[in-house]
């Protein structure tokens, strides 16, 4: 059976009601901190003004692919990446949706750049490692080498996490007869 392709046309009047759904809508605005109570008329509005701009984005969208020398019936990711580009009110959607680069031209600028030589880094400024560590490579990124004992610094952000897990985690093993962990409240707990 052949799917129904036609397009939903946009809706001229006012009906009250929203094409998405609003208590979605709703439970995304509740995610941000910053806002602690929205009231229902604001994400009425809220709805309406993302239904008005996905169909902006996608009548953009569908612009490009008409422009094109074979129009299609469908819009793809590189038709809107192609409108964000070169549209100046969608400009700050840039970095939200790049323009794809194939794989081979990024191997092939792999290639023609070259190994690191003389002990530069491979590593980018500010990126880290899968486990979230940055790696101590020549002082890179601010970092210090890394001591005797193999250990980066004092102000390392995950060393001080990890401590802070260790100690939550013996605090759970000790047990709960009160309501401390199982340490008097006049003891603590000597942070590094």
């Amino acid at each position: 059976m052949p799917y129904n392709t036609t397009a939903i046309p946009p809706r001229r009047e006012p009906t009250g009601s929203t094409q998405l759904p609003l208590s979605r809508v709703k439970k995304m605005i509740a995610i941000d901190q910053d806002i602690s109570l929205c009231s229902s008329p604001a994400g009425f509005v809220i709805t309406l003004a993302t239904e008005l701009f996905v169909q902006y984005l996608a009548e953009s969208a569908h612009n490009v692919v008409k422009s094109e020398r074979k129009p299609r019936r469908n819009i793809q990711y590189r038709d809107i990446s192609s409108a964000v580009s070169h549209l100046d009110n969608l400009e700050f959607l840039v970095d939200v949706v790049p323009k794809t680069v194939p794989y081979k031209e990024v191997k092939e600028r792999k290639t023609t750049a070259g190994p690191k030589i003389n002990g530069e880094s491979s590593v980018e400024p500010g990126q880290t490692t899968l486990d979230g560590k940055k790696p101590d490579v020549n002082g890179t990124n601010g970092l210090e080498h890394a001591g005797p004992s193999g250990t980066a610094g004092e102000d390392d952000p995950n060393a001080q996490l990890e401590m802070e897990m260790e100690i939550r985690g013996a605090r759970a093993s000790i047990g709960s007869s009160s309501g401390y962990g199982g340490k008097e409240p006049s003891q603590d707990v000597e942070m590094h």
